[in-house]
């Protein structure tokens, strides 16, 4: 009896070890395969042309981890260049490994708006997950889009600094739509637009993050659905050498709300249009015409922003609809250095700072 049991016990112990085993993939035929482990090793892996690195259909509780460098072929097409989809899952990188999407190949100057058809980079369905310590360089096209429940994103590094010169643009960090429970801390974006574009979601945590050479941490349901924002903390931030500081921007003619906002404790440094800007008139191709009336932004609290803007630019601009903003609480506000005179409308009688 003791020798079964003990025949046993050493059967039991060689199937967890199995389990706990690494399954290494150095081709991308090998990974349907390996999603029969919980633990995936994605080293020095070159993604064909045209063909999503395909993190989907992982059994829950699996561990993906990218080593070495990953590379993918070029075509024209929209992409993701990796996507995933699950319960439980870590994405992470070891360390001195590199995601190299060498976006230069797609850059035109044009982004999503025309052009090269360009590739997202990474689409994101997970709930009770997370995605951390991973170095992402030169995005074709708008970053990780992320969509589902309970996600952390931590120590996740984007370095499009070569698109600033070769023709970057629409290189978003985090796009966050229809989420909720998302915690975003300590990441690091040099690109070509928003740090974040946060479209739908509730409770959203955005903090301790460096925001550099892009359009800044962007609050903006500006869809034609109703898009709802709520809940939101955008925490002790630094927005470095960017067109924009922080904002919300809801789109013309769109429809939702945006309530309980905070923006606190946010440096801002040498940015180059507007250091704090609201404004109900957003379009693609920029703002314009007059703000309209079907986003309401209820419960705005901006708090301890500081910084400076450049001299063509502009501290503060508040543009929306009339009755459209509601209960905002500003305070410690010391932004200048702007010089440039904007139309402004709709600013609360409570909120005491000075456009322009």
């Amino acid at each position: 009896m003791e020798r079964l049991v003990f025949a046993l016990g050493l059967c039991l112990a060689i199937i967890q070890t199995i389990i706990a085993n690494p399954v290494e993939v150095n081709n991308i035929n090998q990974l349907q395969n390996a999603k029969k482990s919980k633990h995936i090793i994605l080293k020095n892996v070159v993604v064909p042309a045209g063909v999503s690195l395909d993190l989907t259909g992982l059994q829950p509780g699996t561990v993906v981890e990218f080593d070495g460098v990953t590379k993918f072929g070029y075509k024209e097409w929209k992409g993701p260049l990796i996507k995933t989809q699950g319960s439980g899952i870590t994405i992470r990188g070891r360390n001195g490994h590199l995601i190299d999407c060498e976006g230069r190949r797609w850059w035109d100057g044009k982004g999503g708006n025309g052009g090269k058809t360009k590739p997202q980079f990474f689409h994101i369905v997970l709930t009770d997950s997370k995605i951390e310590h991973l170095n992402v360089k030169n995005i074709p096209v708008h970053g990780f889009a992320i969509n589902g429940k309970n996600i952390y994103i931590a120590y996740v590094r984007i370095d499009n600094l070569d698109g600033r010169t070769q023709g970057g643009h629409n290189t978003d960090g985090f796009d966050v739509a229809n989420a909720e429970n998302i915690r975003i801390t300590n990441c690091y974006v040099d690109n070509q637009d928003d740090c974040l574009a946060l479209n739908s979601g509730k409770n959203i945590l955005f903090e301790y993050n460096i925001c550099k050479g892009g359009h800044g941490i962007s609050i903006a349901p500006w869809g034609r659905s109703f898009d709802e924002v709520r809940d939101v903390r955008v925490i002790g931030c630094q927005v470095l050498d960017s067109r924009v500081g922080i904002r919300v921007k809801t789109g013309a003619d769109a429809r939702g709300i945006v309530k309980n906002v905070t923006y606190d404790n946010i440096v801002l440094q040498n940015i180059r249009v507007s250091g704090i800007i609201v404004h109900g008139n957003y379009r693609n191709t920029g703002q314009m015409g007059k703000p309209t009336a079907g986003v309401p932004i209820e419960d705005l609290t901006i708090n301890n922003v500081r910084g400076n803007v450049l001299k063509d630019g502009t501290n503060i601009q508040i543009y929306v609809a009339d009755g459209m903003a509601r209960n905002w609480k500003w305070s410690q506000i010391n932004v200048n250095g702007g010089t440039r005179k904007v139309e402004c409308g709709g600013k609360p009688n409570n909120v005491h700072v000075q456009c322009g």
